[in-house]
């Protein structure tokens, strides 16, 4: 039950996922603010309390318990979705997959630990986040390698730090600067930067004016916690079980294609596998595509039917 005496309903979606339904969506809200403004109205919780529901949901999955910790931390998941504002996304669906990794977290919080749920939940908020922003962008712009991604994610932030937001190539100094902050090579970060250059909302400042923000807004440190370490480094293992997976359904053929143009810090050119196979460089194109698919495809099925098996069924009494 609401603190204004409605009960919010829950539905599960495609995902397996539970999202909320009984507030506006972020979609039917209209703007971001209404939809911020919607749920200021959930109570926060303190220390004890949130402790209290966590108990209950956990060894007894009691589904109201589980429906206030969620609908208390609504905020959270905003104010997260409102930092992933600059990736020319609708922002309401940003909002939607950060509620979808709010509902992903409590399915493995441990009250006994010791910290908040809000720490547990941010990574998971973040990770929905990024998965919604790299199914929406194609990986084969972006790359997959890891100092690809942090790049994607991290580059405005540290061209800001440097105020090296206007558009064009940055000047060497800047590319040293961004590399070394990173920790990723110089050429990484002229790639990426000219891969996203075309891009104006990659560019751009965002600032909030939303108006005052109350403190649940500011309560997440960016520097990573043991716990969030933790977290983070499960995820990442299991990302990475499930590439191995996934590559599985390629033949040989189209595993070293693929891997010799996307999993190697200096991949091949299209023009080196074309005479390596004897083959043209536009039917290189076509194979290495082909192998892109099909490793997406299997890689978001496992990626489903795990999400599917440890999701809280709060549709479900």
């Amino acid at each position: 039950m609401n603190t204004d005496g409605t009960s919010t309903e829950y539905s599960t979606p495609a995902s397996g996922l539970a999202a909320p339904i009984g507030l506006r969506s972020p979609a039917a809200a209209g703007t971001a603010l209404n939809y911020r403004t919607d749920i200021r109205r959930f109570a926060m919780l303190e220390r004890e309390q949130e402790y209290v529901l966590a108990i209950r949901w956990r060894d007894h999955g009691d589904r109201a318990a589980a429906e206030q910790l969620v609908t208390s931390h609504l905020r959270l998941a905003a104010k997260v979705a409102m930092n992933y504002r600059g990736y020319g996304l609708p922002l309401s669906e940003i909002m939607s997959e950060a509620n979808l990794g709010l509902m992903q977290a409590l399915d493995g919080f441990d009250p006994d630990k010791g910290f908040r749920f809000s720490t547990y939940a941010v990574w998971w908020i973040r990770a929905a986040i990024q998965d919604y922003i790299l199914r929406s962008w194609s990986l084969v712009k972006i790359g997959t390698t890891a100092s690809q991604k942090k790049l994607f994610f991290k580059l405005r932030s540290a061209k800001s730090r440097i105020s090296a937001l206007g558009g064009g190539d940055l000047r060497p100094d800047q590319v040293t600067l961004i590399a070394s902050d990173l920790g990723v090579t110089e050429k990484d970060v002229v790639d990426m930067n000219r891969r996203l250059g075309g891009d104006a909302s990659l560019n751009a400042l965002v600032h909030d004016d939303e108006g005052a923000a109350e403190w649940q807004d500011y309560l997440i440190d960016q520097a990573p916690t043991p716990e969030l370490m933790t977290v983070e480094q499960d995820e990442i293992d299991h990302r990475r079980q499930v590439l191995v997976r996934a590559i599985d359904v390629l033949n040989a053929r189209e595993r070293h294609i693929f891997e010799a143009r996307h999993l190697v810090d200096e991949p091949d050119t299209l023009e080196d596998l074309a005479q390596h196979y004897g083959l043209s460089r536009e039917r290189i194109r076509q194979i290495e595509q082909r192998a892109f698919e099909k490793v997406q495809s299997a890689a978001r099925k496992l990626s489903h039917d795990r999400r599917h098996t440890r999701a809280p069924a709060l549709a479900t009494h």
